[in-house]
């Protein structure tokens, strides 16, 4: 039986969709390897949401594309955005492609490696409505402690900067019922802590059900009995209402973190990106979130360089920061996209003047995580163990203000022998600027 290597770039609704796929192949016999000299066929599923991601897209497939001209594998196929994007491209300037399937199209992943080779190539792709028809369950690739559960596909809000609504297509809610019957699939196999994304968490359930059902779709999540964390990403604030945030504060399983992508707090830079609330409203929400759920943890992403910027709105950004504190927040230069309103405005902005912006943010948000984790000494918290690192003796962990890959960690030193997935409290002992260090405290309670 043939060994697939699957590559997964970009995103965690990426992550979500390769996942699905290796189950549909795992459901028809196919071997899963992580080494591409035992592959027979490798799948990359690729990401072009700005031009380094198209960059690191491209190189992937070039790489695979010469060990297939020497022989080392039998059948390349790319999927995901780029492939959407770029379906002729890649088969015209890339011969050794053999299958190209779009972003609404991957369960016929089966269907684009058996029916390609001897000089036949496959194309899969649909309209961006609806879902694939899949009947599979998804293989996990996150180490079985955690998932991510995707609750919608696409997104109808059209920032100027941005090209996921011709990739992605308009909102689509997946039904209730499939999400909590997936999410308790996942728990079964052990999972436990499930984080929601979607393009956009907060809108989710208002195509289908006419109503922003993310607070009842939560409640439903928080009855499965061994799921322990429910985190939330990628919620855009002006969707954020005030049934969501008691929600969380008052279901236990959920975490006191949100993902706020603000991208900018001047009001006319926030309208030329095509966003829907200003900066008084921003400062509202955050305001509420806070006095309503005083630990939670606030995740933010920026844009600098957008086209027009000027020095004093990128000071005016830069006060915004320092007086907000966000626990956690990454920066974007902006990237001219093709086919997107924002490409085509006046003032575009030099690469060196994005990069120096975006660095000067970070140094301001480096000062503050460390006044923030130096605060933390001390405190107490419940850890997810993820790992162990032998030669210092300590274990990996998450606490509720850590969400994988892009936070931080805090590592736990114990005298017990945990395991991954395990849940202990942890005393904070040091900190070092994004991590913290601690102790396992055997009882405690908050």
């Amino acid at each position: 039986m043939k060994k697939v290597l699957f590559i997964s770039l970009g995103c965690d609704k990426n992550l979500v969709d390769s996942e699905v796929m290796l189950g549909l192949l795992n459901d028809r016999g196919y071997i899963i390897t992580d080494n591409e000299e035992d592959a027979d066929v490798v799948v990359i599923n690729t990401c072009c949401f700005i031009h380094d991601a198209k960059e690191e897209s491209i190189e992937n497939i070039l790489e695979i594309a010469e060990l297939k001209k020497k022989g080392s594998i039998s059948k390349l196929i790319v999927t995901g955005c780029m492939a959407e994007r770029y379906r002729e491209e890649v088969l015209e300037e890339i011969p050794e492609v053999d299958g190209v399937l779009g972003t609404n199209s991957y369960d016929k992943i089966v269907e684009a490696i058996e029916e390609s080779g001897d000089g036949k190539r496959s194309l899969y792709m649909s309209e961006l409505r609806g879902f694939p028809q899949e009947e599979t369950n998804p293989l996990v690739t996150t180490g079985g402690h955690y998932a991510y559960l995707k609750i919608a596909e696409g997104c109808d809000k059209h920032c100027t900067y941005c090209i996921i609504p011709s990739l992605r297509g308009a909102y689509r809610s997946i039904p209730m019922e499939k999400v909590i019957k997936r999410a308790e699939y996942l728990v079964e196999g052990g999972v436990k802590e499930l984080i929601l994304v979607a393009q956009e968490t907060t809108v989710y359930g208002k195509d289908i059900y006419n109503d922003k059902y993310l607070p009842q779709l939560l409640k439903e999540l928080c009855k499965i009995e061994e799921l322990q964390w429910i985190r939330i990403l990628y919620s855009y604030p002006e969707e954020i209402n005030e049934e969501l945030i008691q929600t969380i504060k008052s279901e236990k399983k959920i975490c006191h973190y949100l993902d706020l992508p603000i991208q900018h707090c001047n009001d006319r830079i926030l309208r030329r990106m095509g966003r829907r609330t200003s900066k008084e409203d921003i400062v509202s929400l955050i305001t509420n979130l806070r006095e309503n759920v005083p630990d939670i943890c606030l995740r933010t992403s920026l844009i600098t360089g957008f086209p027009g910027e000027t020095e004093e709105e990128h000071d005016e950004l830069k006060a915004f920061v320092k007086e907000i504190g966000f626990d956690r927040l990454g920066v974007f230069t902006y990237s001219q996209e093709e086919n997107t309103p924002a490409a085509d405005m006046e003032d575009q902005i030099e690469e060196e003047v994005k990069q120096r912006r975006r660095d000067e943010i970070m140094e301001i948000q480096h000062e503050i995580v460390c006044q923030k984790s130096e605060d933390r000494i001390d405190e107490t918290y419940l850890v997810m163990i993820e790992g162990y690192i032998p030669e210092d003796n300590i274990y990996i962990g998450r606490t509720y203000m850590d969400a994988p890959k892009v936070d931080g960690y805090m590592f736990v030193h114990s005298e017990d022998v945990l395991n991954s997935g395990d849940f202990v409290w942890g005393k904070v002992t040091e900190a070092l600027e994004y991590d913290l260090i601690g102790e396992k405290v055997d009882e405690f309670t908050k």
